[in-house]
């Protein structure tokens, strides 16, 4: 990728920005109780990235249960309902380690900033979290109809910051977003566990040695 010039960095939101995830889990296991049946951290694994009524799916596959389409609406806005109460009670001293200084540095350098999430929360996160005014532009499950792995966000977020897809990237740490960012033709690094990470072009732990000089240089090689 030597001689991009690159003018924009992505974000997904759960799990890059705030650990939002534990609260999705808590939950999604609040609602496995009520139906009858337990549901793992491991298991929750599964619903990373992908959209409310499919990570329900997922969850009823997990339990081997079966609704009508209206009481999965009724059992998703439940679920909903129960994170929101959560998330309600977020904190800025909850922001991952590292982010606000690299947020930072990427303003001092000119570069522009965007959430990409499947979230319908990430507007309440964000105001929680005292980032709103941190990011151009905020393209989340309001926005757009496609779950990742389609590209729909991250196109849409690099449409709205008046970008090119070669010269945006994405941050994630869900394996569909890795996929969502590739097949949207843009490189994509991945925060957390390698493992589960293996597809993205640089995977990273956390943001807290992270500089915007580190990047450009892993990204040119």
């Amino acid at each position: 990728m030597s001689g991009v010039n690159f003018k924009a960095c992505i974000f997904d939101l759960d799990g890059v920005i705030v650990d939002t995830a534990r609260y999705h889990y808590l939950a999604w296991r609040r609602l496995a109780h009520e139906l009858g049946f337990d549901f793992s951290l491991e298991q929750n694994e599964r619903l990373k990235g992908v959209s409310r009524m499919r990570s329900l799916e997922i969850l009823l596959e997990v339990g081997g249960k079966t609704l009508s389409q209206t009481e999965m609406e009724v059992a998703a806005a439940r679920k909903n309902a129960w994170y929101v109460d959560y998330i309600s009670r977020l904190q800025p001293e909850e922001i991952l380690p590292g982010v606000e200084k690299f947020l930072n540095e990427l303003k001092e350098q000119g570069i522009k900033t965007a959430i990409g999430s499947a979230s319908k929360n990430a507007g309440l996160i964000l105001r929680r979290l005292n980032l709103m005014d941190r990011f151009e532009t905020i393209v989340d499950g309001h926005k757009v109809t496609k779950a990742k792995p389609d590209p729909e966000i991250f196109l849409t977020a690099a449409r709205e910051l008046g970008v090119k897809v070669s010269e945006s990237i994405v941050f994630e740490d869900a394996q569909a977003g890795v996929e969502a960012a590739h097949n949207g033709k843009m490189l994509c690094i991945g925060v957390g566990d390698p493992d589960m990470l293996e597809q993205a072009d640089i995977i990273i732990n956390g943001f807290e040695q992270l500089t915007w000089e580190r990047v450009k240089t892993w990204l040119s090689r």
